[in-house]
Order: structure tokens, then C-alpha cells, then sequence
């Protein structure tokens, strides 16, 4: 390996674990908003909670980082320019979504890191389709239509199957049950985030490690994730969540809709629901659309009137022009890094 390829590697590397601290810092909210805005538990202890599972949901499962780093850009440009093309995806990701993270705007970290992506693809194959992967970008269109949608339909049903069943409980007594009960549902959304973003920067790495032919396909297989890409992206992802993300927080939590403990409950089982069933098929969805979509379905179950919809008009434009200014800014900083003679 030439110094220069072993620095875009390196870089690459570093770059990514940023990715993933980000990813932990903005999506640290779509864990534990709810928990929090019900008062189930407090702010420093549901970061803790939600840190621990999102490192456990990090280890767990291989699907979306192989759509990641090997189904998206064709096996061509990955060999010519591979380094270059994931060093321009997570050089750019971080960005986004910090700037959005300040804003309180809940963006998607996956469709930042996947536009970034295939705007470098573009660009590594002359600004032209043919070096995109057909297969992998319709994964990515699926889960973009399907995981607010569904995150909304299942949140409106299941608030409303619960409202059915706790009706004749008295409300102090509903309020501890499904206190209890919002716990289980935090950590399967903390774990189910875990799994699904956490892949995204393994994914990253590994594709990287292919390119520059540090690893190479097992018997029967043709993707490999080494054990220490998962512990390392695990632990940045942990770090990034205990930052907390207190921003974005309180727009899931109580700008967006007022929740009640059995409306938390609602909104992050299914939400995680999603997420998991998705991830399982190597579809990488969005954790902010899947949950934010839960949360306004949820709230709609209580009559329309009950959902801010100023504050999703501003979380949906964030949703909107994701994809194409990190598709563009993708493709500037592979030719940016192309100038300085890294590929």
C-alpha cells in the first residue's frame, strides 16, 4: 500500500468514527425524547440508558453495513477509487448534520451519509449513473417512502389499540403501568437505532478496507466486518449519545407533540418496530423519520389539532433537502480531494 492510499485510509477511518459520534449526538434525541418528555426518566439517565443499548444494538447484525459499503457503487469504481469515495461520504455527513443538530432540525444522518455517498459515486464515474448500483439505491428509495409512513400508521394504531385497553384503568394507575412499560420500549429504540445506524459507519470502514485490499471476501461470502470496525464504531456511537443532543430532544419531546407515558410507550415501539424490521432486511432507514412519523401518528390518534404541524413542516423541509445538498456536496468534496491528489 502507497503512503498516500494508507493516509486516505486513515482518514477515512477517523472520519467515519466521527460520523458515528455525530450520529449518536443527533440521534441520542430519537432514543430517549419520549422517556424523557414523560418524566419516566430524567435527562442524564436516559442518555446513560440509551448509550448502553445503542453500543449492544451496534454489535448486533451486518445487513445495512453490506448495502452500505458494497451495494451502492459498482465494483469498478469501488476498485479505482474507493478511498476517495468513502473518505467524500463521511467528510461531508458530519457537517449536515451537526448544522441541522444546532438548529434543533432532526435530520436523518442516514441520508446525509447515503447522499454524500452517492454523490461521490457520481462524480468518481465522471458525473454519470452508470457507476451506482441499481439494487442498492432502491433499497434506499424504499426505505425513504416507506419508514415515516409506516412509523406514522403504526403509531396512530397502536396508541389507539392501547387507549382501547387502558380505558378503564384510573389514570394515576395507566401512568405507572405504562411508565414501566416506556422503559422497555426506550431501549428497544435505543437498541434498534444502535442497529441500524451503527452499521452505516461499519459499513463505511469496511467497504474502505476492501478498496484499498486490506480485507478480502470469506468462503461464500464477499463482505467482512472485522470485530474491531464494530467495537470501535460501537464505542463512538455510545460516546456521541452521552453527549446527549439536547436540542433535538426537546423538539421530538414537547415542541413537536405533548406526550403522555402511554403515548411514548406508542410511538417508540413502533417506531423501533420499524426500524428493526428493516434493518434485519439490509434496507438502511432513517431512525429520525421512523420515530418522528411514530410520534406524529401517535399524536394524530387524539384528533389532528394535538400535533404541531409548524414544527413538522420544519423537520419535513429537513428531511427534503437532505438527500440533494448532500448529493452535491458529496460530489464538491471528492473533486476537492481529487485536487489535492487523494483518491
Amino acid at each position: 500500500m502507497t503512503p498516500l492510499a494508507l493516509t486516505t485510509l486513515l482518514l477515512t477511518i477517523a472520519f467515519a468514527l466521527v460520523f458515528n459520534l455525530a450520529n449518536g449526538w443527533n440521534d441520542a434525541a430519537n432514543a430517549v425524547a419520549t422517556v424523557v418528555s414523560t418524566r419516566v426518566l430524567s435527562p442524564a439517565k436516559a442518555v446513560i440508558f440509551g448509550a448502553v443499548l445503542n453500543f449492544v444494538g451496534a454489535l448486533f447484525s451486518s445487513a445495512v453495513a453490506r448495502t452500505v459499503g458494497l451495494d451502492i457503487a459498482s465494483a469498478e469504481v469501488l476498485k479505482a477509487q474507493g478511498g476517495g469515495i468513502f473518505l467524500a461520504a463521511v467528510m461531508t455527513a458530519p457537517i449536515w448534520i451537526t448544522w441541522c443538530s444546532r438548529r434543533g432540525l432532526p435530520n436523518s444522518c442516514s441520508h446525509a451519509l447515503l447522499g454524500a455517498l452517492i454523490g461521490a459515486v457520481i462524480a468518481a464515474s465522471g458525473f454519470g449513473l452508470h457507476g451506482l448500483k441499481m439494487d442498492g439505491i432502491a433499497k434506499i428509495v424504499f426505505g425513504v417512502m416507506v419508514c415515516p409512513v409506516a412509523g406514522f400508521v403504526a403509531g396512530n394504531l397502536l396508541a389507539r389499540l392501547v387507549t382501547v385497553i387502558a380505558r378503564g384503568m384510573r389514570p394515576s394507575r395507566a401512568t405507572a403501568v405504562f411508565g414501566r412499560l416506556q422503559l422497555l420500549s426506550a431501549g428497544a429504540m435505543a437498541f434498534a437505532h444502535g442497529t441500524g445506524d451503527g452499521q452505516k459507519a461499519m459499513g463505511i470502514i469496511s467497504g474502505a478496507l476492501l478498496a484499498a485490499g486490506l480485507t478480502h471476501p470469506a468462503i461464500g461470502q464477499d463482505f467482512t466486518i472485522p470485530f474491531w470496525v464494530r467495537i470501535v464504531c460501537a464505542i463512538a456511537m455510545a460516546c456521541g449519545t452521552s453527549l446527549g443532543g439536547w436540542h433535538v430532544m426537546r423538539t421530538l419531546g414537547s415542541r413537536l407533540v405533548h406526550l403522555r407515558t402511554y403515548q411514548g410507550f406508542s410511538a417508540e415501539t413502533a417506531a423501533a418496530t420499524t426500524i428493526l424490521i428493516n434493518t434485519l432486511g439490509g434496507i438502511p432507514i432513517s431512525t429520525t423519520h421512523s420515530i418522528t412519523g411514530a410520534i406524529m401518528g401517535v399524536g394524530a390518534a387524539n384528533g389532528i389539532k394535538a400535533v404541531r404541524w409548524g414544527v413538522g413542516r420544519k423537520i419535513v423541509f429537513a428531511w427534503i433537502v437532505t438527500f440533494p445538498i448532500c448529493i452535491v456536496a458529496g460530489a464538491l468534496v471528492l473533486v476537492l480531494l481529487r485536487a489535492i491528489g487523494i483518491h
